[in-house]
């Protein structure tokens, strides 16, 4: 009788470890479910385009129709670490120009608040975002800033044109130029190319983003309404970025989120393909060593007339992976590519201003402005 109650009792014990094991491996399997399903709520299905995804809170056939009163407005939205470092220069600009065709947005850190005590230009004065981020380089908080800038000016029906700066961004040009400059484009200005050698792209992105729409370029894009809505409107791709595109997997967001968008979008011959702000890159790393490149911050001994006027005659970029010249134009008018320039030094832009460099171009329009 022992004998045969230790067997049974073998017996259930066996019994019970087979089903805990059952039970787990179970759960692990709904979990693992529930993760996929939640993940599929976010992201498009293979075969799925990712604008029959995007949710309509703003999107509109023709933005640019919609009907509003006054003139038409360029956003200038700054991202800022902080404070605006260079914003008496940005006084110039902006005490020169019809209060009626330009908005400012600001995105800070946390908290910070533009008012008397931490700038002069009244032009700042309240115009910092209030659901603002902590934002940190090389992450997908960087573009969720650049979207929520966005999202705000969108509420705006008057702006029609929306400009990304940095904190260290001048302008090469007074206001009435560059306003007549961006309206006469029926193009956003957006820098993308392809690189064959791009080592960024994750293979973990492919059943949502194919590698065939993997672009790279420039953070400082311009846009018209339509692909500004585009881009605060998204609710497919900027998921997969936030997950999938990290700096510790050599993959920086801002360099390749908006590119990527547009073209999952299939609009890229909506743009021009070259940016309007200018960055020099110190170019002293090797050839084979191009990934140590970095941008070069222009200090006062550099910003003379002489280095402004080499920024503005320039008429061209070459793109080095597509073989491409992207000859500048603007509506089929040859024009200057470029209309903001950075990174410069307070010291740098105290003397602009002091020199009267960058306001020396004649403020006439360029060409005839379009709605």
């Amino acid at each position: 009788m022992k004998k045969k109650g230790l067997i049974v009792g073998a017996g259930v014990s066996w019994f019970a470890w087979k089903l805990l094991i059952v039970v787990s491996l179970t759960l692990t399997i709904v979990l693992c479910m529930l993760a996929f399903l939640r993940l599929q709520r976010f992201l498009p299905s293979h075969s799925q385009n990712p604008s029959s995804s995007v949710s309509r809170r703003f999107l509109h056939p023709n933005w640019d129709s919609i009907s509003f009163r006054g003139d038409p407005k360029v956003a200038f939205l700054f991202l800022a670490r902080r404070n605006l470092p260079l914003d008496f220069l940005w006084k110039s600009f902006f005490e020169n120009a019809d209060a009626d065709k330009f908005s400012i947005y600001i995105h800070s850190e946390p908290g910070f608040v533009f008012n008397e005590s931490t700038t002069r230009p009244s032009f700042f004065h309240d115009r910092q975002l209030n659901n603002s981020i902590k934002v940190a380089w090389g992450e997908a908080s960087m573009i969720e800033a650049e979207r929520l800038l966005l999202e705000e000016a969108l509420k705006d029906p008057a702006n029609r044109r929306f400009v990304l700066l940095s904190e260290s961004c001048i302008p090469l040009y007074n206001f009435s130029y560059i306003y007549n400059y961006l309206r006469a484009s029926p193009r956003s200005f957006v820098d993308s190319f392809l690189d064959k050698k791009e080592r960024r792209y994750n293979p973990n992105m492919s059943p949502y983003i194919p590698m065939s729409k993997w672009r790279k370029g420039s953070q400082w894009i311009t846009l018209i309404r339509r692909h500004a809505e585009v881009i605060a409107d998204d609710d497919v791709v900027f998921p997969v970025f936030k997950m999938f595109c990290k700096q510790s997997h050599n993959c920086i967001p801002d360099e390749h989120y908006v590119q990527t968008l547009l073209a999952m979008h299939d609009i890229e011959g909506e743009l021009e393909r070259r940016t309007i702000t200018y960055t020099e890159w110190n170019q002293s790393a090797t050839n084979m060593d191009k990934s140590s490149w970095h941008p070069v911050t222009f200090s006062y001994a550099d910003a003379g007339a002489e280095q402004i006027k080499r920024i503005k005659d320039i008429d061209n970029v070459y793109y080095e992976t597509e073989y491409r010249t992207e000859w500048c134009h603007n509506n089929s008018t040859q024009v200057p590519c470029f209309l903001f320039a950075r990174k410069f030094s307070r010291g740098a832009a105290m003397r602009l201003l002091s020199e009267g460099v960058i306001y020396q171009f004649d403020a006439s329009a360029i060409m005839d402005p379009t709605p």
